[in-house]
């Protein structure tokens, strides 16, 4: 059995090697696929001094963000022949048995993902965004449906929506369904695999005995200073939430209309940015408003 981690890397040199050093205790690891998305604060020049080593697959590519990061590794692994593949980004660390509680719970042929718990690395309050269902009908719902924050899961429970932190992905999965898209960089990446592996008929598990711990960012940052950092990933956000939206929505209000409020709740924050003179301008208005039509209309890669 063949089990290779890919991770998906861009400017954390040092999160990065504590997450190395965590995956390379972990003996059932065959080989580690390191994707290097085109960071420049020496993660090429460390990751350079792996590359003698077997147990590495050193991959250094232009920034493509996430989704493209996870395309590449999950393609290669797949080329060399792995039978599971254990995504994450370099900001979540597994425990030592984390991989061993995830494959204890592939007990059936349908399961195609095994998901981990996560768990804050600093006070190790329990993090959530899984939900048992991706609601494609209801306009005035969310879209992640029956969230799991908030329950008490002990026992491996069946979920539609995951993340690309830390699961555990079946090869069988992947002859069926494919890669995940690459042209969608950040946000809505996984939400859209884990809803086609769903749609396929495959089972998506949380695992909350496989524990992984993830870095807290933006802890002591002013609402002011969230908003500007996160601006550019604002753009991802509204315009993949319009094509997740328009692509699988089984009416037009869930097509239309939900990513509007999604658009809608963005442009109100800029707005009160602009108004206080915080930084935001009208031109990122209007760059919201073109990432809505952008994601109608199916017009998707890297936004420059």
């Amino acid at each position: 059995m063949k089990i290779f981690a890919v991770v998906v890397t861009y400017n954390r040199l040092a999160l990065l090697s504590r997450l190395i050093e965590k995956l390379s205790d972990i003996s059932n690891i065959t080989q580690i696929v390191i994707v290097n998305n085109g960071s420049v604060d020496g993660t090429r020049e460390w990751l350079d001094s792996l590359v003698s080593n077997p147990r590495f697959c050193i991959i250094n590519q232009d920034n493509v963000g996430g989704s493209g990061g996870f395309y590449t590794g999950m393609y290669a692994a797949w080329e060399m022949g792995a039978d599971y593949i254990w995504c994450m980004d370099d900001d979540v660390f597994p425990t030592p048995d984390a991989l061993n509680n995830l494959l204890a719970a592939d007990l059936s042929s349908d399961v195609g993902i095994l998901c981990p718990k996560r768990v804050m690395s600093d006070n190790k309050e329990l993090f959530v965004t899984e939900c048992r269902r991706i609601d494609v009908t209801n306009p005035i719902a969310s879209l992640h449906s029956q969230s799991l924050k908030g329950e008490i899961v002990l026992e491996p429970v069946t979920i539609e929506g995951m993340v690309f932190e830390g699961p555990l992905i079946k090869r069988a999965l992947i002859d069926a369904i494919g890669f995940p898209n690459k042209e969608l960089f950040i946000f809505y990446d996984d939400t859209d695999y884990s809803y086609r592996a769903a749609q396929a008929g495959f089972k998506v598990l949380y695992v909350p005995d496989a524990i992984l711990e993830k870095e807290r960012f933006f802890a002591s940052d002013s609402w002011k200073d969230k908003q500007l950092k996160k601006r550019w990933k604002r753009l991802y956000h509204v315009r993949n939430s319009a094509y997740f939206n328009h692509i699988y929505g089984k009416n037009l209000a869930v097509r239309y209309f939900r990513p509007f409020t999604t658009l809608l709740g963005y442009l109100f924050s800029t707005l009160i940015l602009i108004f206080k003179r915080n930084g935001a301008s009208f031109a990122d208005i209007i760059a919201l408003c073109r990432a809505y039509s952008d994601g109608i209309k199916h017009r998707l890669g890297k936004i420059v």
